[in-house]
């Protein structure tokens, strides 16, 4: 029995493409495993408050995961305090 875990910033991602994430997720398992596994086949998608995930010591927010998704942004180098956003404007 698989289980694939994703987790998301919240406020991402439309409740729509989070069931889309979930289709999707368990049909390319069962690409893999076969028919047979698709009832056994479990996603869970996870939302993580805005700030709580972390990348480069640096939080992370929902603002800023929209930003490089809208492409007017991108990731910055580590910033030295830990303090600064991971996205710079273009």
């Amino acid at each position: 029995m698989p289980l694939i875990n994703v987790k998301v910033i919240e406020g991402v991602f439309t409740g729509e493409q989070k069931r889309e994430m979930v289709t999707r997720l368990t049909d390319a398992m069962v690409a893999i495993e076969g028919e047979n596994m698709r009832p056994v086949t479990w996603v869970v998608v996870e939302e993580v408050r805005s700030g709580d995930w972390g990348i480069g010591g640096s939080p992370l927010t929902t603002a800023d995961v929209q930003a490089l998704a809208a492409g007017g942004a991108e990731p910055a180098p580590p910033p030295a305090n830990g303090h600064e956003s991971l996205v710079t404007a273009r």
